[in-house]
């Protein structure tokens, strides 16, 4: 227990120091954290077993994956913070039409391109895998990207469409694995379950959103008890921690499988509270500087799982490559063709697709699930590799995107994050 709370001081302190260091060549908070995460972990200091000094082992790191899930939960939480009425029907078709199609067509192009190479040489990868990463091609991290828009005080009609699209993605990115995941598991079993691909997703996606439209309506109702902001704030971080908790079980019910989603849950929670409670504005902004801590850690946490084994693998590395080529290219077109038909701005057309490029958590996650078929452990691989390149150059990206579309000042001499809080 010393050890592993020396461990996440040590991860803490790292993470902000590295943060100063990257501020010098202009790059976001978010790529320090996770730059310091891997520096931490067993392929780095890690590996000189020091306790309490970095991680020595991918699976102590796995052993703390309580607090990356709590930091998802508060991310999601913000992120429903978006979903105001007001914004929803400034943006609500745009945001779903982008939301759906931009991942529709990453994964129809991601697929393309990996049956083409099956096609070419089926040693490579099975058709079950191919179809398997096109769905989890759709997949973007909504928490790096949160994190740039936090630290630079990023503010405009593409900042507040991006995290309304991010938020539509994770149910969109359910929907799309599932059935192809399922599909998958049909060609190598030579059957289809009609309740894995079609019932399950659409089940989880509902329990979740009834889920978090329960848990908003009660903190509402909860929060009225009390005229302390503090108290108020804490409550509301209860009930971060609670639907967290809730959303990680899972049942069975008649052969169908009933569970949740950690982000619906959490980012419905937000949307329903955000939405009734009049004090909700000042209370968000509380809870965001009370978890900022938490939010560090994920990150490092998240640099120090990063395998860097998978670099020595000759045929992940053309895979990878192949898989990042093409998703980039589907979630930039994708963006570019949803955009053009919802009759977005220039600015947004031109800069949304690169802004979608970070992929993390939720992608390892399908990753996981998809370990079972014949080549799960290239599958796994696969999204490592393209998590580690996604994750140290998306944040920079994001930036960079938000900066040309004139939603971020240049930092001068005063912080952007001073300036911004005017735009």
């Amino acid at each position: 227990m010393a050890a592993m709370i020396i461990g996440l001081a040590v991860a803490l302190a790292g993470g902000l120091l590295m943060s100063r260091l990257a501020k010098k060549v202009h790059l976001p908070a978010v790529t320090a954290y996770l730059i310091a995460g891997l520096l931490l972990g067993p392929f780095f200091i890690g590996r000189f077993g020091i306790s309490g000094i970095g991680f020595a082992t991918l699976e102590e790191v796995a052993n703390l994956k309580i607090v990356s899930q709590v930091a998802l939960g508060f991310i999601a939480f913000a992120i429903g913070n978006e979903f105001r009425l007001s914004s929803l029907k400034l943006m609500g078709k745009q945001a779903v039409t982008v939301g759906i199609l931009q991942a529709v067509i990453t994964t129809i192009i991601v697929d393309a391109a990996l049956l083409v190479v099956h096609f070419i040489d089926p040693a490579l990868i099975s058709v079950s895998s191919a179809i398997t990463l096109g769905a989890i091609a759709a997949a973007t991290a909504p928490a790096a990207t949160l994190m740039v828009v936090r630290q630079y005080k990023a503010n405009g009609p593409l900042t507040k469409l991006l995290l309304m699209v991010v938020a539509i993605d994770d149910a969109v990115g359910l929907v799309l694995f599932s059935v192809s995941f399922g599909i998958a598991r049909a060609l190598e079993q030579g059957s289809i379950s009609i309740v894995s691909v079609a019932v399950e997703p659409i089940v989880e996606i509902v329990l979740s959103l009834v889920l978090g439209t329960i848990a908003g309506m009660v903190l509402n109702q909860l929060e009225r008890f009390f005229h302390s902001n503090s108290k108020r704030i804490s409550l509301s971080v209860a009930f971060v921690l609670l639907t967290v908790g809730i959303s990680s079980l899972e049942f069975n019910v008649f052969g169908v499988k009933f569970g949740f989603s950690l982000l619906l849950v959490c980012m419905m929670m937000g949307t329903v509270f955000c939405n009734i409670a009049e004090t909700s504005e000042e209370l968000m902004d509380k809870v965001d500087g009370w978890t900022a801590p938490v939010n560090v850690l994920f990150f490092v946490l998240s640099g120090a799982e990063l395998d860097l084994s998978i670099l020595g693998n000759v045929l992940v590395l053309l895979l990878g490559i192949v898989y990042i080529v093409f998703r980039s290219l589907g979630k930039i077109s994708g963006s570019w063709i949803s955009c053009k038909m919802t009759h977005c701005s220039e600015h947004i057309t031109k800069y949304i697709g690169i802004t979608l490029l970070p992929q993390a958590g939720v992608a390892l996650g399908m990753a996981i699930t998809a370990a079972t078929l014949s080549d799960g452990p290239i599958i796994r691989n696969v999204v490592l590799f393209s998590v580690l390149v996604y994750e140290l150059v998306g944040p920079t990206l994001t930036k960079m995107s938000l900066m040309k579309a004139g939603e971020i000042n240049p930092e001068g001499r005063k912080s952007s994050r001073q300036v911004n809080k005017g735009i």
